[in-house]
């Protein structure tokens, strides 16, 4: 699966270093938070293995110091982030936006997906409420957070573990990420970075899943050589691309609104993007197909993510999420399971994920030898809210059984009705 880099003609960050100092929160009395001063230079025609190096001494290059910091000229600055090219207060931080495809500044883009270098307040009281999504305006991931928080400030970013830092450093407020898609199953990554993170989901989203064929304003599908999106995207559209005859190259890239842009960006006139409607409007394309999704339920379920949990109720239908494990290997299963049935709570989820503690248990036997057993994280999600004795009788029973037990959230469920027709 290709990654869809700057364009050679943009200018790639070169991160230096970022330096923490702590601080007082003038908006919050008593809450201690840390102030980030990125230090950021730019090098032109950079190569693509020198951005990806970039962002990873970005994530890992991180020290503390008290003395004033020196910017990339020589001199003295405190306080100052380089973002997008230009210099802007910590304390103000603002996504800035970038030039239109033609180079025209009168009509700006939307904001470049966030990085974990863009660090901003947490916002005053009664302002927008910020919300961080995985990918580029225009992404289906966009349309759920807009679904779930409506008049939100959508943040892009440019990966799912940036979206979950994004809320822990107080950069937004909620985010709102993939867990599992009606035909291509789970998002593994989001589970195994729920267990990794602290936020606690406090609701979900379901998002009908509409596709499009999109290109070049002026391009027909016989000009076309290869089609590109995000891999699950060019499944689910796979038997339809071929009753349209389009029989060319199919490429996998990282999301389906970047591989919109990408074409956009770069001209691509030979290269046609499955992405949605709204990518189309903003990114200047035109749409060639619509509606090619194979089957028509195509719906992906998203959390909520924040950093406190919310109250669990009983006036409305609710979901619990939790993630348990145990010393003994998966011969507990069938006891939290039923610890479930026997009190009639509905599952209706289970997922299994490696347990990178102790991915393998070994079990010696005299007369077999040495057994080796893969071990295992359950996660499941049950019909019932955290409020009703019998969820707080069925989580005593499975903690007699269990090794690690983690409720991750207890949420409203979506009942939102939804028909194939009205995705974004």
């Amino acid at each position: 699966m290709h990654t869809l880099s700057p364009p050679p003609s943009s200018n790639a960050l070169n991160f230096n270093h970022i330096i923490t100092r702590p601080c007082r929160s003038p908006n919050r009395v008593g809450v201690a938070s840390t102030r980030i001063l990125i230090k950021c230079a730019y090098g032109v025609g950079s190569s693509r293995a020198d951005w990806q190096s970039s962002c990873a001494i970005l994530s890992s290059n991180v020290s503390s110091q008290e003395k004033p910091s020196t910017d990339i000229n020589g001199g003295k600055s405190d306080h100052i982030a380089a973002i997008n090219g230009h210099k802007t207060n910590v304390t103000n931080l603002q996504l800035v936006p970038i030039g239109s495809l033609s180079g025209e500044l009168s009509k700006p883009l939307p904001p470049k997906p966030l990085t974990i270098s863009d660090l901003a307040p947490a916002p005053m009281h009664g302002s927008q409420l910020r919300v961080a999504y995985q990918g580029v305006p225009g992404a289906y991931s966009e349309a759920a957070a807009g679904k779930a928080y409506p008049n939100c400030e959508a943040i892009p970013c440019d990966q799912f573990e940036v979206a979950f830092q994004a809320v822990e450093l107080w950069i937004a407020d909620r985010a709102v990420l993939p867990v599992e898609n009606s035909l291509g199953g789970s998002i593994h990554r989001n589970y195994d970075l729920l267990l990794r993170h602290r936020l606690h989901i406090v609701g979900e989203v379901q998002l009908p899943v509409h596709h499009c064929l999109l290109a070049l304003p002026g391009i027909r599908k016989e000009y076309l050589n290869r089609v590109i999106s995000h891999p699950q995207a060019l499944s689910q559209c796979e038997h339809t691309l071929t009753k349209l005859g389009i029989n060319v190259a199919r490429e996998a890239v990282d999301d389906t609104a970047g591989a919109a842009e990408f074409i956009a960006t770069n001209s691509l006139r030979d290269t046609a993007a499955i992405a949605s409607a709204r990518a189309a409007e903003l990114y200047g394309l035109q749409i060639l197909a619509d509606g090619i999704q194979d089957d028509p339920s195509n719906v992906t379920r998203f959390v909520m993510l924040a950093r406190e949990p919310i109250i669990p109720r009983t006036d409305r239908p609710f979901k619990t999420s939790i993630v348990f494990a145990h010393d003994k290997g998966t011969s507990v299963l069938f006891k939290v399971l039923s610890a479930f049935a026997f009190r009639n709570i509905s599952l209706t989820k289970i997922e299994s994920r490696p347990h990178r503690n102790r991915p393998i248990r070994l079990v010696d036997d005299e007369n077999v030898g040495t057994a080796k057993h893969f071990e295992y994280l359950f996660y499941v999600d049950f019909e019932a809210s955290m409020a009703e004795v019998r969820a707080q009788n069925a989580l005593a029973e499975v903690q007699e059984f269990t090794s690690f037990l983690r409720v991750l959230g207890s949420y409203p469920m979506d009942m939102t009705p939804w028909s194939p027709t009205n995705g974004d």
